[in-house]
């Protein structure tokens, strides 16, 4: 009372407080939990300070909002529809919670368990129900660890949501219902079970998800249905998906001879949108992977309320397990945590998990399926036709010049489908054992409380040279170098780079913002522009795709609807992440994971 007066606290009745306002008051209650003592004491003190104290206890308000509507504070909770407003049935809420009628095996009200429905924006911070520790469940969190009962009294620290406790001095009151229970401590917390389950509803019909790089963004209904269809039937555990990397867009067409793209466009863009440096990274002859390791099978389960499902995973840019094998995938894991025991990772992030994103090579089972049965089987059949062809044609071509055109024409389309079998041939070879692999980390995303999305690329591919150094025969280390925009013998090196690789038989490269987050003219760039080689394009637009009138033609690609793909599946990305270590619950990181699966069913070119 007197803190409040000067101005040092603020505080919130609860139910014990109401019953020792009604006796002051001279109405009948039950003399039970203390109020006896409560009377002696009071009894002590003059008729104003009774007065005065029951006036005081009158006055308080049944919950209260702060820092405009992100916390609110109440003894036994608020749901989202109660805060802020005032009413009879608010206020019995605020003070006693609600029943479901029933009463448990020591004669107590079974209370509901608002908490567990909860979805609003602001934290809720409330007691009455005591527990053996602070519990969050759904942006909510109950301190109360029962002092009275010989547990703890508990404190949150807002903003920072540090637990401070301190040991009860004694048992002031003997409990009905056992506060310690008896048995060992459960394997998930009660956020983590509460995550067993999903709701159909926090993620169809059209949803509008607010992310800190992007407002509003839109996720439309029939999108939602294509992306519940994969995650249901195809996707890892949802307690694995912490993150889903955005698409990427290639660069503006270019116009340079026989060349569909080329790194100068991409410089153009960056340089355009105001952004002075990037990093050129070496694009990888893989497929997309995102990779979380513990350190054992018990922060899996503590930290992703994973239970014996081992200590990480490896999945796709879609939420599929790479590894069909169990075996294989563990060994993988395995071998990394190795590496990371060597490079001293743990303690250097002080974490004991992290999650990565990487390129694994080759190409997965899946995608040289694809390769076998789409791509492969053109290029053979056309490479065996032209062949066949061209004998009868050598024969004929004496005899009319335009037989001699048709042939001329038929060997230039023979070379080219040539061309792409070797093309494609660079992208699978067979995976018998762990020895085939190789994973190309670029990204280090996240560890335990913290993301790295406020580290530049170089540092990202300086801190994972550690990882690769200390296990050479799995992780691969990717080159890279920062280009200044503003100066031409630097921007040549890197085009001379590019196409030395590329002419190798290397896929490209990809150009970065030398900052991981850029904001440029319309907001946050590119993350991310790829500008792929000669041969590898052949894969994508066919064998014939250089000659000139194709190349015409496929210039006038449109690259709009791609790009802003990439930049609202990257902000929802990095939301999703910041989320995770945030600690908020699975329903609330996985919006954004599927947000981002849902966006990929846009109807968007495949080839770009």
């Amino acid at each position: 009372m007197s803190m409040i007066e000067q101005g040092n606290a603020y505080c919130v009745p609860g139910n014990h407080d109401i019953k020792l306002l009604r006796k002051l008051r001279g109405r009948d209650v039950q003399l039970t939990h203390g109020i006896v003592e409560s009377l002696a004491q009071l009894e002590k003190e003059s008729p104003e300070f009774r007065q005065k104290a029951a006036k005081f206890l009158d006055a308080l308000v049944s919950h209260y909002v702060f820092d405009g509507g992100k916390l609110v504070v109440a003894h036994a909770g608020m749901k989202e529809e109660m805060q802020g407003r005032g009413s009879g049935k608010i206020r019995d809420f605020a003070l006693f919670g609600e029943t479901t009628g029933e009463v448990d095996e020591f004669g107590l009200s079974v209370r509901y368990n608002w908490a567990a429905d909860y979805r609003g924006q602001a934290m809720v911070v409330y007691g009455h129900t005591p527990i053996p520790e602070p519990e969050w469940l759904n942006r909510t969190i109950n301190i109360d660890t029962g002092c009275v009962f010989g547990g703890k009294l508990t404190a949150l620290r807002y903003p920072e949501k540090e637990i401070a406790s301190v040991p009860a001095l004694s048992t002031y009151y003997q409990p009905v219902r056992p506060l310690k229970p008896e048995a060992i401590a459960p394997e998930l917390s009660a956020q983590q079970v509460q995550d067993d389950l999903l709701d159909l509803e926090d993620v169809t019909g059209k949803r509008f998800i607010n992310t800190r790089l992007q407002q509003n963004i839109t996720i439309p209904e029939e999108n939602a249905m294509a992306a519940l269809e994969v995650m249901s039937r195809f996707a890892a555990n949802p307690k694995w998906l912490i993150y889903l990397p955005p698409t990427m867009s290639p660069t503006e067409t270019s116009r340079e001879p026989g060349l569909l793209e080329h790194p100068a466009e991409a410089f153009a863009y960056f340089r355009h949108e105001g952004v002075p440096t990037v990093v050129c990274e070496e694009k990888h002859m893989g497929s997309r992977a995102v990779v979380i390791v513990c350190r054992d099978e018990t922060i899996a389960r503590k930290r992703l309320g994973v239970v014996e499902q081992g200590i990480g995973v490896c999945y796709t840019r879609t939420g599929r397990r790479f590894f069909d094998s169990a075996d294989l995938e563990s060994q993988f894991l395995g071998r990394i945590r190795e590496a990371s025991d060597r490079a001293n990772f743990w303690d250097m992030l002080k974490s004991d998990w992290f999650c990565l994103d990487a390129e694994l090579m080759p190409w997965s089972a899946k995608a040289q399926e694809l390769l076998r049965r789409q791509y492969a089987a053109v290029g053979a059949s056309a490479h065996a036709a032209f062949h066949g062809a061209l004998n009868g044609l050598d024969l004929a071509a004496a005899q009319d010049p335009e037989i001699a055109k048709l042939r001329d024409r038929t060997r230039t389309r023979a070379t080219l489908a040539s061309q792409f079998v070797d093309a494609y041939r660079r992208y699978c070879w067979p995976v018998e054992s762990l020895d085939d692999l190789k994973l190309a980390p670029f990204h280090l995303l996240a560890s335990e409380g913290k993301t790295y999305f406020d580290r530049d690329h170089v540092w990202h591919m300086e801190t994972l040279a550690a990882l690769c150094s200390a296990e050479p025969r799995l992780i691969l280390a990717t080159k890279h170098r920062k280009v200044d925009l503003v100066d031409n013998d630097s921007q040549q090196n890197a085009i001379d780079w590019w196409t030395a690789h590329t002419e190798s038989g290397g896929e490209g490269m990809v150009i970065k913002p030398f900052q991981f987050i850029e904001k440029g003219r319309r907001g946050v760039v590119q993350p991310a522009v790829k500008c792929r080689g000669c041969e590898y394009l052949r894969i994508i637009y066919g064998p014939e795709y250089t000659l000139p009138e194709n190349l015409d033609r496929l210039r006038s690609r449109g690259l709009g609807r791609k790009r802003s793909l990439a930049q609202r599946e990257f902000a929802l990305g990095v939301e999703s992440l910041e989320r995770f270590v945030r600690q908020e619950p699975l329903r609330r990181v996985h919006e954004c994971v599927f947000g981002v699966l849902a966006l990929e069913t846009e109807p968007v070119d495949p080839r770009l």
